[in-house]
């Protein structure tokens, strides 16, 4: 039979995080490749009792259709997360979708033309690259400091291309650097796209997940214009099989959102809302999500020394105040893409940097995940990592 795929379907490949994932489900695998939450921290006794209060008290309503905007209680619960950390929305801003990965993917079909211009971070989350990659526009990268994006580069490049839709930005505990965007320059990043008149897709799964430093507004605080498109998530708080996310941004882009999420679901799973809305009501988050950071600053804290013990000295890394990762920049010689076949020979894993470059950039990078692993096996895993590590340096600094 003749090939019937549209011209799109040759942009879009396979995440090669997910393929990774598939390698690393061996049991005898220390896996640091994922960005996953510690299932142990999931609420599960919690979460039994809240199912089947809603069972009990709206069973029909909980398994029928529903609104695409979302359940009411949820947004509202939503609006007043926000408000506290400082963006104060109304509820017909916030629209709740199936994970923050539906808002990005919507971000795409509603603002992409084929030859737009995104401007991203370099490196930048892979699952984004891939969703807007269907719509074939031209990334262009910014380079980062541990500061985040620097903003003589943004400006700089917003000057060569006239044409940018939108910047896509993830500026707390950035996937896959872990770097957070200082508070001037967020407040900078939004005097750029008022003067450029571009739009911001800030993209914040992580940011209820410090650990360490001081909290810092988001980018969409400082929005005068409505031209910060907001996203987020319960994924990394909560439960992620769950699936919801939200959007929060002007109303007219919210219409058009709703819109087209109508062609793609209709609306978010009604039982999942509503059961994540009675947690919220009977539970306190904010209990829930101080024994994630605890975990997560005590898993990172010994990865980080893993590094500091076990890894060759010329390397450089990312210091954490949050989120689940860590970058690894190695000298320039070493692919990490073949040395991700030397320690999963070793039975230990991670992401190879290059994916995170939507232009291909930059083989000698590499992501950790601190969040999955005990403490014990991310020692275990980073003393194996660090031993192949010097193996594969000592060689090419002998062919050189």
């Amino acid at each position: 039979m003749e090939n019937k795929f549209a011209e799109r379907t040759h942009l879009v490949k396979p995440s090669e995080t997910r393929e990774i994932l598939k390698v690393t489900e061996r049991p005898d695998v220390i896996s640091f490749a994922g960005g996953l939450p510690a299932p142990e921290l999931f609420p599960v006794e919690a979460l039994k009792d809240v199912c089947n209060i809603v069972l009990n008290e709206e069973g029909a309503a909980s398994l029928q259709y529903s609104t695409t905007e979302g359940y009411i209680p949820l947004r509202e619960a939503i609006c007043q997360r926000m408000e506290v950390i400082g963006i104060n929305s109304p509820l017909g801003n916030v629209l709740i979708t199936s994970g923050s990965q539906q808002a990005i993917d919507l971000t795409g079909r509603i603002f992409i033309n084929e030859g737009d211009t995104i401007i991203c971070e370099s490196p930048t989350y892979l699952a984004a690259i891939n969703a807007f990659k269907s719509y074939n526009p031209k990334f262009v990268e910014v380079a980062m400091d541990d500061d985040g994006m620097v903003m003589e580069k943004l400006e700089k490049k917003l000057q060569e291309h006239p044409n940018t839709k939108f910047i896509y930005t993830i500026p707390d505990f950035q996937n896959p650097t872990g770097r957070t965007l200082k508070l001037e320059r967020r407040k900078r990043m939004i005097e750029l796209a008022n003067q450029y008149d571009v739009l911001i897709v800030e993209d914040n799964p992580y940011g209820a997940i410090r650990f360490a430093g001081e909290a810092l507004p988001p980018v969409k605080h400082f929005d005068t214009e409505g031209r910060v498109i907001y996203i987020s998530t319960f994924s990394k708080i909560f439960a992620p099989g769950l699936r919801l996310g939200w959007i929060c941004a002007d109303e007219s882009f919210v219409e058009k959102y709703v819109a087209f999420k109508q062609t793609a679901d209709l609306h978010t799973d009604s039982f999942a809302q509503r059961i994540t809305a009675k947690y919220l009501e009977l539970y306190n988050i904010e209990e829930h999500i101080h024994k994630i950071k605890a975990v997560y600053k005590e898993r990172c804290t010994a990865m980080l020394s893993c590094i500091k013990e076990f890894f060759p000295k010329n390397i450089n890394y990312s210091l954490p105040e949050g989120g689940l990762f860590i970058w690894i920049e190695l000298p320039e010689s070493v692919d990490s893409g073949e040395l991700f076949v030397k320690c999963l020979e070793n039975n230990v894993a991670f992401v190879p940097g290059a994916p995170f470059f939507p232009n291909g950039t930059k083989k000698n990078t590499l992501r950790l995940n601190y969040s999955n692993m005990p403490k014990e096996k991310i020692i275990e895993g980073m003393k194996l990592m660090g031993e192949v590590l010097h193996r594969e340096l000592e060689k090419e600094t002998t062919l050189l």
